[in-house]
């Protein structure tokens, strides 16, 4: 197997696993049987590479066609296209083949595929291919090829992709003539056709290759005698009157359940009311039932969709909700109802389309660009009624609530209706639910759904969810930034919404709602008077605060905030904001001083007094190896427990419990290895970032403990070299998870802590809240603790900010005790110490709870269930904290600041009898 091309392939286009999996599989299949690749062949080679690869792959029975062609079935939403280029790359790489063409279904995949395939687009396929940089494929469509055949010597492309569009084919050979491709061309004195059957490299690769296995259009593509055929769907079986008939050339699988469970699309859930009766109410009722319920759903994940890009920086994803309806009369009825002042006063009149046949000329048009265009924020369409015209390639990834009005059983109702919703929008799972899920209304059909999901032969395993019955004046969440309370002193919160004391920025959604003030729920909303009484001073104090702004990148001259009170430094940021400062404008409605009399130094003076107040000093810091830097993985002892692995004949069958249909796996042999520990170093150092001529002693100790294990128990060193042979990459891939937690990195010199920033501005976090919610007081402990997540708490004197939520009451709890013994305190937002830490392979980012100053130390404290305290998980936060704080200390003591500690408290620990230095004993040291 050409391993090197496939793994330089898989990581420049950042292929998924399956994808890789898939492209191994055609290596492995060319490398088994370069008559693969062979132009010209006759019947028995035909017969004897089909032999070979059976060999290969269990699921092969027959190629179905003149030619050697393979079927890799893949999940919707998993990215058949970016594997088309993975293909064509490789191909071209490894083996020099120059020809391909593609084969559309339709005329929306074959526009899509143009697309896709075409450089500067925002999904080109060969993003990050150097063969293809200074010359791109040459991309020759349906529509051009005439024109394109004149210039077919002058191509400087390495490589020519054709792409047609079965369905013109096959109404052409209809008509009762030959297709248009067949005809001769005047350019190339034959016709394309003719000139495409001639190529000795010509691959075919076929989209959506279920849906025209048996036209007549394929029958006559078939005459193009490719080398060899590549077939890609999501549902390789055929549908005919005595059910579905399995394709017989399928070499990779990668079903709907495993891409969820790998977590590449969505999870659907199936949603009802909480205690709902369908039966007891008439048929267009529960349509309304069901169509208002998916609105509330919609809304609710438009302001979950809004929080995460805002609180993650990325861009924003705009939902929409899919009607289906059971005929274009329906569909016309929905669109009346949606659009009408009874369905939620109006709101949508603007923001629903109509997709079926009922439509022509302009109007269609109309209605074809809206739906291009729904996945734009800028397109106000918020919901897509169809019929049945929602096919292949509308490759949407903002579908988030499905709406199924059409009568059908459980499984196909499930099946035709998340197909088009299951992709992800950033392309992984985020961890938030609402982001991640696929909501299916389905009130009248709830349990069923459920019943069939559950039962051994689904293909899918669905989520629950279920609504509460709406109230009257519910309306939908809101999300909310909320401000430092430093905003508010110097009266710069300025396009904020003043709510009570709270002062917070709110994202409009297009319902409305507001968040409850703190005055209406008991709390003190007698918000301090603003620092500043003119608009010429607060004018100003926002330029001090743009100047503060560069001091934080000065470390050298302003250490920590207190550094600024210094007069002379004053005098400094003073001038640079006289700079700054536009002239002032006479604004004799406000009768307001003149621009001379503004005393700018009291300003500058005071807005500094104000932000040491309202703010903890947290640094910037970057630790940077000096020296040579060394890395790799330490020795250690494998975890073998469990491990019994068998020996096995040289296949394996197997039988589906869904379709009943019989398998077998094909052994993975590579050839017989001369000593045992090569199987699994071999199979290790396919992994990239395992370095054979560093690593090559820890490879062969951790290989000479998997023979060891294998030995204790299997009774010869055939049956050892037997599960070697056939488990290499199961054993492979657990002894490089091993690894992952043994990985260090050393530098030949030590480590430079380099502090950046002497202190960083507040962020400002981002909150979903719930329409009309309360502002809860801090001390009260809530009626519903399983919803405190849910909810907003207010009326804080030391906290930074006039609104926190909590993840747990014991958060709560601790929030109470830092009111009353700390100087100030806040929970920070997502980005505010830019600090990761280590979980096996991955690095996420590390948020602690809570930060809090007092008047000997700054606290960076996390509090965590008891059952938890020992989890992997809080042992590597608690060390890249603890690890942090000892970097912060040596910055803060050296310049007179306070140190840092690092407190991992028990929920069992946070009591209201305790003072805040009583959890000092609970601090995390690192050596």
């Amino acid at each position: 197997m050409s391993q090197r091309e496939v793994n330089a392939i898989a990581g420049r286009l950042s292929l998924r696993k399956p994808q890789t999996d898939s492209l191994q599989a055609l290596a492995r299949a060319i490398e088994a049987s370069p008559l693969v690749l062979k132009h010209g062949r006759d019947s028995a080679e035909l017969a004897d590479v089909l032999r070979v690869l059976q060999g290969q792959f269990g699921t092969l029975k027959d190629f179905e066609r003149d030619f050697p062609s393979l079927c890799f079935a893949l999940a919707t939403g998993v990215g058949k296209t970016r594997l088309m280029g993975a293909f064509i790359s490789y191909l071209y790489a490894a083996h020099g083949i120059k020809h391909f063409f593609v084969l559309a279904p339709n005329l929306t995949i074959y526009d899509k595929l143009i697309g896709d395939f075409t450089p500067n687009t925002p999904k080109y396929v060969f993003k990050g291919i150097a063969e293809f940089a200074a010359y791109p494929p040459e991309i020759i469509t349906g529509d051009n090829y005439e024109e394109r055949a004149q210039a077919l010597g002058d191509l400087l492309s390495p490589v020519t992709i054709n792409i047609f569009n079965i369905a013109k084919i096959t109404s052409e050979v209809r008509g009762g003539k030959a297709p248009r491709i067949k005809r001769l061309s005047e350019y190339i004195g034959q016709s394309y056709f003719d000139y495409l059957a001639s190529l000795p490299d010509l691959v075919l690769l076929m989209d959506e290759s279920h849906r025209y296995r048996a036209t007549a259009g394929l029958r006559a593509i078939n005459d193009l005698k490719p080398v060899l055929g590549l077939e890609l769907t999501a549902t390789p079986f055929v549908e005919t009157t005595k059910g579905p008939v399995p394709f017989k050339n399928v070499v990779m699988e990668y079903p709907l359940a495993r891409a969820m469970d790998d977590g590449f699309v969505k999870e659907p859930a199936v949603v009802t009311q909480r205690n709902f009766d369908a039966k007891a109410l008439p048929p267009e009722e529960l349509e309304r039932v069901k169509l208002r319920d998916g609105v509330r759903m919609h809304e609710a994940t438009k302001v979950e969709l809004k929080t995460y890009a805002r609180s993650n920086g990325v861009k924003e994803v705009k939902p929409f909700m899919l009607v289906i309806a059971r005929d274009t009369t329906h569909a016309a009825a929905l669109l009346a109802y949606l659009q009408s002042d009874e369905f939620f006063a109006g709101r949508y009149r603007n923001k629903v389309i109509q997709v079926d046949s009922s439509k022509s000329g302009a109007e269609e048009e109309e209605m074809v660009r809206k739906l291009l265009a729904v996945e734009s924020v800028d397109e106000p369409t918020e919901i897509v009624i169809h019929v049945n015209m929602l096919k292949e390639g509308w490759d949407v990834t903002n579908l988030y609530t499905i709406v199924p009005l059409r009568a059908a059983n459980a499984r196909t109702l499930v099946e035709q209706s998340i197909g088009r919703g299951l992709r992800l929008p950033y392309g992984k799972r985020t961890g938030v639910a609402a982001v991640d899920r696929l909501s299916i209304i389905a009130h009248d059909r709830f349990q069923e759904i459920i019943d069939d999901a559950n039962r051994a032969d689904s293909p899918i395993r669905l989520k629950t969810f279920l609504l509460d019955a709406p109230e009257d004046g519910d309306g939908p969440p809101q999300s909310v930034t909320v401000a430092p309370s430093l905003s508010q002193t110097l009266g710069l919160a300025d396009g904020a919404a003043q709510v009570g004391s709270v002062v917070t920025s709110v994202v409009g959604n297009g319902v409305g709602g507001a968040v409850g003030g703190a005055a209406q729920h008991g709390l003190d909303a007698a918000a301090p008077a603003p620092l500043f009484a003119t608009e010429r001073e607060r004018q100003a104090a926002a330029v001090v605060m743009e100047v503060l702004g560069t001091y934080e990148a000065k470390p050298e001259q302003a250490p920590t905030r207190q550094a600024l009170l210094n007069t002379d430094l004053q005098a400094r940021i003073a001038e640079a904001v006289r700079e700054k400062l536009p002239p002032a404008q006479a604004d004799l409605a406000l009768a307001e001083a003149p621009a001379g009399e503004l005393d700018l130094q009291a300003v500058v003076r005071r807005t500094v007094e104000a932000v040491v107040q309202k703010t903890i000093d947290i640094p910037r810091i970057v630790v940077t190896p000096k020296g040579e830097v060394r890395s790799g993985y330490k020795p250690f002892a494998l975890d073998v427990i469990g491990w019994h692995l068998q020996p096995k004949d040289r296949s394996l069958v197997g039988q589906n419990l869904g379709n009943r249909e019989q398998f077998t796996l094909s052994a993975q042999s590579g050839g017989t290895q001369r000593r045992l520990e090569d199987y699994v170093v071999h199979a290790l150092i396919d992994y990239d970032d395992i370095d054979y001529n560093t690593q090559a002693s820890l490879l062969y100790d951790l290989a000479g403990q998997v023979v060891q294990h294998l030995r204790s128990y299997l009774k010869d060193e055939e049956e050892v070299r037997n599960v070697l042979d056939l488990d290499r990459q199961a054993i492979a891939r657990n002894v490089y998870a091993q690894m992952h937690a043994h990985f260090e990195e050393s530098a030949s010199e030590g480590y430079t802590v380099d502090v950046r920033r002497g202190f960083t501005t507040l962020r400002a976090p981002t909150y979903t809240v719930g329409a009309g919610q309360v502002v809860r007081d801090y001390r009260e402990t809530p009626e519903d603790l399983g919803r405190i997540k849910q909810m907003v708490f207010g009326g804080f004197s030391r906290c930074l900010y006039p609104l926190q939520k909590f993840d747990s009451d014991t958060e709560r709890k601790f929030a109470v005790l830092l009111e009353r013994d700390a100087d100030k305190w806040l929970k920070p937002a997502k980005g505010q110490f830019q600090m990761f830490y280590k979980l096996g392979a991955e690095q996420p980012e590390y948020v602690p709870d809570f930060v809090a100053e007092t008047a000997h130390h700054v606290l960076m404290v996390e509090t965590k269930a008891s059952k938890d305290m020992d989890s992997t998980d809080v042992k590597a936060k608690a060390q890249a904290g603890a690890l942090w704080c000892k970097h912060a200390t040596g910055h803060t003591l050296s310049v007179g600041g306070k140190p840092w500690k690092y407190l991992l408290v028990s929920h069992e620990q946070v009591t209201a009898d305790k003072t805040l230095n009583d959890f000092l004993r609970f601090e995390v040291v690192v050596g």
